[in-house]
């Protein structure tokens, strides 16, 4: 696991010394750190990670040991349709923040989840609308179009205001991270939960060792499973190429 450690001092200047001693402890508190680091996947079948070495969407973050500190976002953030497409497919956002689903394909689409973190279901509606969601608890969202079944993405909601998702070199970084004691988290669409798990530990920022090992993330026991529609049933045959719910494009 390589992690540099960077600290940023903040300060403010007075001409009294009252106001000196304000600024000092103001600067104090707000030291910051940058936590970077680099993931390595291993025991892969996808043929972007074997053959070219693509170590991206593996979603990294930091929750305060101290459990009454949650995050609280009011952000809107948008998850496009296009193409039959989710976009991005992985999307990381703090908890209460909404996410709007526009529909830019010309048929209609319906986005859902049910099963794992924040059940939802957008229903059914045409193009060049709009829907959103508000997660206000954290979890991993799996979401579906109900009528187009190659349709996927997952939505990371987090108690945390730092995380990042790492590169295709494996690379990520927090920044501005206020100094304090962390448990780093990471998570992997093709990991299991058991394989993540024994890599939260806590860290400690500003943290004085900086030059330790790759985390490596094992793909093995990952089996894809394919999923129904939001009522528990198979897709109907050829669901892919229905033009039942297309919308006349002018």
């Amino acid at each position: 696991m390589s992690f540099t450690i960077i600290m940023t001092w903040r300060s403010g200047i007075s001409f009294s010394i009252a106001g000196y001693a304000a600024a000092a402890i103001l600067s104090a508190s707000l030291t910051a750190g940058t936590v970077s680091g680099r993931v390595r996947l291993i025991d892969s079948n996808d043929s972007f990670v074997k053959k070219q070495g693509d170590f991206s969407g593996v979603v990294v973050w930091l929750a305060s040991t101290d459990k009454s500190s949650a995050a609280s976002s009011h952000k809107h953030v948008r998850m496009l349709q296009k193409d039959k497409k989710f976009s991005p497919h992985m999307l990381v956002i703090s908890t209460g923040t909404t996410v709007e689903f526009p529909n830019l394909d010309p048929i209609f689409h319906n986005a859902f989840s049910n099963f794992n973190g924040q059940i939802f279901d957008i229903a059914l509606y045409p193009p060049g609308s709009s829907r959103s969601v508000r997660f206000d608890r954290p979890g991993i969202v799996r979401v579906f179009c109900n009528i187009h079944p190659s349709m996927s993405a997952i939505i990371v909601v987090l108690n945390s205001n730092y995380f990042a998702t790492t590169d295709r070199d494996g690379r990520f970084t927090l920044s501005n991270v206020a100094s304090g004691d962390y448990e780093i988290h990471f998570f992997h669409e093709r990991s299991t939960p058991e394989t993540l798990d024994r890599l939260t530990h806590t860290i400690r920022v500003p943290e004085e060792e900086d030059d330790l090992p790759a985390v490596t993330i094992s793909e093995a026991g990952y089996l894809p499973v394919a999923h129904k529609n939001k009522y528990g049933r198979d897709y109907p045959p050829n669901a892919e190429d229905s033009q039942t719910y297309s919308w006349p494009v002018r």
